[in-house]
C-alpha cells in the first residue's frame, strides 16, 4: 500500500490550485496582449485576438479582466513593477556606483535582443494613456517612479564621490530619464548609429561631467551682464 500512497501524493502535490491556475491564465493573456499590443497597437488589437494568442477563451478573458482597458492597467504595472525591480537588483549587486553602471550596460545589452517590440510596446501605452484621461495620472506615477529610482542611484553616485551635486538630484534624475527615451527613440529609429550601449555612455559622461562641475565649485549661479547698461565703469 505505500508504494500507491507515495505515488498519489506526488500526483496531488504536481496539481495546481484553482488560483496557481489563474495566475497563469493571466500571465499567459498579459504576454499575448504585450506581444499583440507591440505589433498592432493597443486599439488595433481585440479580446478575440488576445484569447486566441494566449489559447484560451473569452470566459477565461473576462474571469480576469473586466475589458481590455483593465488589462492595459494591469500590464503597465507588471511591466513597471519588472523592470523597476530588476534595477534595483543590479544597483544591490555592485559594489559601486561604476559597478551599477556596468551592470546597467549589460541589461541595455539585454534589453536589445527584443528592442524594437520593447519600444512598441512602451510607446502604445504612452499613447493610450495620453489619450485617456482616467489612465494619465497611472502614466505618469510609472514615470515617477522610474525617475525615484534614478533620483536614489544618482544620490548614491555622488556620496560615493564625495561632492554635492550640482543641482537638484531629483532634476539630473529628469534629464538622465528624458535622456533615455530620446537616445531608445534615436536607437530605434537609425540602430547602426546608436549602439546598445549609448544610453549608459551618455549617462556616464553626464556624470562624470556633474562630478567634475561640483568639485571645482563652479556650480554657483553668476549675474548675467546687464544687456541695457554697457558704459564702461570708472
Amino acid at each position: 500500500m505505500y508504494p500507491s500512497f507515495r505515488k498519489e501524493s506526488i500526483i496531488i502535490n504536481k496539481r495546481l490550485t484553482r488560483q496557481e491556475s489563474r495566475e497563469i491564465t493571466r500571465k499567459e493573456l498579459l504576454r499575448a496582449a504585450a506581444e499583440l499590443f507591440a505589433e498592432c497597437g493597443v486599439n488595433g488589437t481585440s479580446v478575440e485576438q488576445i484569447v486566441e494568442r494566449a489559447g484560451y477563451t473569452r470566459g477565461a478573458f473576462y474571469g480576469n479582466f473586466d475589458g481590455k482597458h483593465e488589462l492595459v492597467l494591469a500590464l503597465l504595472e507588471q511591466r513597471t513593477e519588472h523592470e523597476l525591480k530588476e534595477v534595483q537588483a543590479l544597483s544591490l549587486r555592485a559594489g559601486s556606483f561604476e559597478e551599477t553602471i556596468e551592470h546597467l550596460r549589460g541589461w541595455h545589452r539585454e534589453r536589445d535582443r527584443n528592442f524594437a517590440s520593447w519600444l512598441a510596446l512602451r510607446t502604445e501605452l504612452w499613447l493610450y494613456g495620453l489619450r485617456d484621461p482616467e489612465m494619465l495620472p497611472l502614466l505618469a506615477d510609472r514615470e515617477r517612479r522610474s525617475r525615484e529610482a534614478m533620483t536614489q542611484a544618482l544620490a548614491q553616485g555622488f556620496a560615493a564621490r564625495s561632492v554635492t551635486p550640482p543641482a537638484p538630484v531629483e532634476l539630473l534624475a529628469l534629464i538622465v530619464h528624458a535622456l533615455d527615451d530620446g537616445l531608445s527613440i534615436q536607437r530605434a529609429l537609425s540602430p547602426d548609429d546608436h549602439p546598445a550601449g549609448n544610453v549608459m555612455d551618455a549617462v556616464d559622461l553626464l556624470i562624470r561631467s556633474w562630478t567634475a562641475l561640483a568639485r571645482t565649485g563652479t556650480n554657483e549661479p553668476t549675474d548675467p551682464p546687464d544687456p541695457g547698461n554697457d558704459t564702461p565703469r570708472p
